[in-house]
């Protein structure tokens, strides 16, 4: 395994959220995570079942979280070298008591402290969108697969969390939201990253919360709140949440608040 591994730095881009705050942020949340992580694990599972059925000999679980895909690749692979990497040192050390992998690396999607065309299988389920440079992650993922290896990743887009966005937006105008990319950009990127998407398609999933509180709770303990540059400091006051609430439960369904994800899915493939 140690073969497979290089030394490389955290990068973090201006105007976008700082890589190391988002670090700082899911390290705080790794004992909660699991508890509130429904949407993560329907997309990772998802994902799990695009992947080829066998002839890997290592896969990389990017951006491993709490280690839950760890575990599961390691199954679907029972043969195989893997290896867990964040760049949130909490998240790695609560993978880490929970085995999966041979390896708990901490590094960064956009410089990947691993040797060239030493992967497999390169999996990462809803990480890279914290990645501001995504062409940076798609030729990193380019470099350390070997021929005919797969990079298969899923990620958020523009208008997820719009329901939060359009209800804040009626209130002040601060950034509440974590942005993300458009689906377009993606795309296009994803035509030049030198790989062959097999797939690539956004899919919208629509959850629901009985109040706001649970939904910012949930957020938090994601680790997944606002961490814009422009977001407001200090706590929101009393009269600015009762406008969010009121503007928000315009919305409500029978089923609760609704809170929609755009996922990205995608499985690119490395010529052989």
């Amino acid at each position: 395994m140690a073969e497979m591994i290089a030394e490389r730095p955290v990068v973090s881009a201006p105007g976008l959220p700082d890589k190391r705050e988002v670090a700082a942020s899911f390290s705080r949340a790794a004992a909660s995570y699991d508890a509130v992580a429904q949407l993560q694990r329907q997309v990772g599972e998802a994902l799990l079942e695009s992947l080829p059925k066998g002839g890997i000999e290592r896969w990389v679980d990017l951006g491993c979280g709490t280690g839950y895909f760890s575990r599961q690749l390691a199954q679907r692979f029972p043969a195989a070298e893997g290896l867990a990497l964040d760049i949130a040192e909490g998240m790695l050390r609560h993978a880490r008591l929970q085995g999966g992998a041979q390896d708990f690396v901490a590094g960064d999607a956009e410089a990947l402290p691993l040797r060239d065309g030493s992967v497999d299988v390169l999996f990462s389920s809803l990480a890279v969108q914290w990645c501001p440079d995504f062409a940076a992650v798609l030729g990193e993922a380019r470099r350390v697969l070997r021929p005919g290896g797969v990079f298969a990743f899923t990620s958020l887009c523009a208008g997820t969390l719009q329901e939060l966005r359009d209800s804040w937006e009626q209130v002040d105008g601060f950034v509440h939201v974590n942005r993300f990319r458009r689906f377009e950009q993606y795309q296009a990127l994803c035509e030049g990253s030198g790989l062959r998407a097999a797939q690539l398609e956004q899919v919208p999933h629509r959850l629901f919360f009985p109040d706001l509180r649970r939904l910012t709770h949930d957020l938090k303990a994601l680790g997944a709140h606002n961490l814009n540059p422009g977001r407001p400091g200090g706590l929101t006051g009393r009269a600015r949440m009762r406008a969010l609430i009121e503007a928000y439960e315009h919305l409500r369904q029978p089923q609760g608040l609704p809170v929609t994800y755009q996922v990205v899915q995608g499985l690119l493939l490395k010529e052989a």
